[in-house]
């Protein structure tokens, strides 16, 4: 398993990782949608042979990256790391050219409530930090979904506002990177992927 990012975490003394998803994993990420604690915030619990055709799509997208992240090399959460601009969220504010965005999900069931949240998306976003360009991380979260919301801020995303997108009522978060790097300045140490 190629890694495209590592980081050991002290906060969970484990190692958290990043690859790029396949088409191979769209079982995986199939069952992941139909779990009850993900379906009500993705909408994407449909049949395999839909859910399929939009994984291709969504693998096909050059302006996103879609990546399955680990615990101690165990693959347990779904990512979308995107580029706002030709996202929808693109005109909800005025986005920067190279702010990105993210959505998450933990897929199994046994890391959820041990903590891994937080530690997970410190780790992706100082992974879109790496590009050098991007001064700010966007998410909107469901507006429904208060444990991810309190995930994101306690990261270092900041509520924005309301925003009533496509598929979902969405809370819009910025993380800009000053604030993040000085949040998090030594907590983690990259393990040289």
């Amino acid at each position: 398993m190629t890694l495209a990012f590592e980081w050991y975490d002290e906060t969970i003394q484990r190692t958290i990782g990043f690859r790029q998803a396949s088409y191979k994993d769209v079982e995986l990420v199939h069952r992941w949608m139909n779990e009850e604690h993900v379906h009500p915030f993705w909408n994407l619990n449909i049949s395999l042979d839909r859910f399929n055709l939009h994984f291709q799509k969504a693998l096909a997208d050059t302006h996103q990256t879609l990546y399955l992240g680990t615990i101690d090399g165990e693959v347990m959460s779904y990512w979308e790391a995107y580029w706002v601009k030709g996202d929808v969220i693109d005109s909800y504010y005025t986005a920067k050219a190279w702010d990105q965005g993210v959505h998450l999900l933990i897929g199994e069931k046994e890391f959820l409530g041990s903590g891994y949240a937080l530690p997970l998306l410190r780790a992706m976003v100082r992974f879109q930090f790496q590009q050098e360009a991007t001064t700010r991380v966007v998410a909107e979260p469901d507006i429904r979904n208060e444990k991810m919301i309190h995930v994101f801020k306690k990261c270092g995303f900041s509520p924005i506002t309301p925003v009533k997108l496509p598929d979902k009522e969405g809370l819009l978060m910025f993380c800009e990177r000053e604030e993040f790097e000085a949040r998090w300045k030594d907590e983690h140490r990259e393990t040289g992927v």
